[in-house]
């Protein structure tokens, strides 16, 4: 089964795979329960690892509640795995024949960061979303270099695409951000690696329920 509906904004929850499952997975369930928009699977996979076995086993989870589930770069996994889509970190040319040779749709992201010329880019190309990185200093986004709240308020004027935050974010920045045209936040420790994922969870989501109201 493969799910393709819209990502709108909210909760887009960041695992890595390179996590103990023992880790991940019970975390994972919790956010899950109470509500995420979309799922992303980063691109740190270790030596050896199953990815396909992996993939299955997220994508299941995800599925039973609904949620997509994309791939971070590695677009030859669209065609092996249940996988709904794919976020990549930058341009690929490659993406206009994608969907010709999976024949089928998917969902398509990418992540932004000062020049502007990534989001018409993917504007072009009628991505489903866009996402910036990083907007404060993250371990996770210790490439991304850090976007200006005059970026995001560009990027809104530029596309009527949703747009997501990452790198950083707490339930205590993201409010320095509520008049930049964001939708929503890409997480990974905010929510991962609080004491009770659900309740974060629940928390950005009343957030993001107020402010996109």
């Amino acid at each position: 089964m493969n799910i393709t509906k819209k990502i709108m904004g909210g909760v887009y929850l960041v695992i890595d795979p390179g996590w103990e499952s023992t880790f991940t997975f019970p975390r994972l369930t919790q956010a899950l329960k109470a509500g995420i928009s979309a799922l992303q699977i980063w691109d740190n996979w270790p030596a050896g690892m199953d990815k396909l076995a992996f993939i299955q086993e997220v994508t299941s989870l995800a599925h039973a509640r609904d949620v997509p589930v994309l791939i971070n770069n590695n677009p030859e996994l669209l065609g092996e795995t249940p996988l709904d889509g794919i976020h990549f970190d930058s341009p690929c040319i490659a993406i206009d024949q994608m969907e010709s040779t999976l024949g089928r749709s998917f969902l398509k992201g990418i992540t932004c960061g000062n020049d502007l010329t990534t989001v018409h880019w993917a504007n072009d190309r009628h991505f489903d979303y866009i996402s910036f990185c990083s907007l404060f200093p993250s371990a996770s986004a210790d490439s991304c270099e850090i976007v200006s709240k005059e970026t995001l308020q560009k990027a809104r004027k530029l596309t009527k695409m949703p747009i997501f935050v990452a790198g950083g974010i707490s339930l205590e920045n993201i409010t320095t951000l509520q008049n930049c045209g964001i939708n929503g936040a890409a997480l990974i420790s905010a929510i991962m690696q609080s004491a009770d994922p659900f309740e974060a969870t629940q928390l950005f989501n009343d957030y993001f329920n107020t402010v996109n109201s």
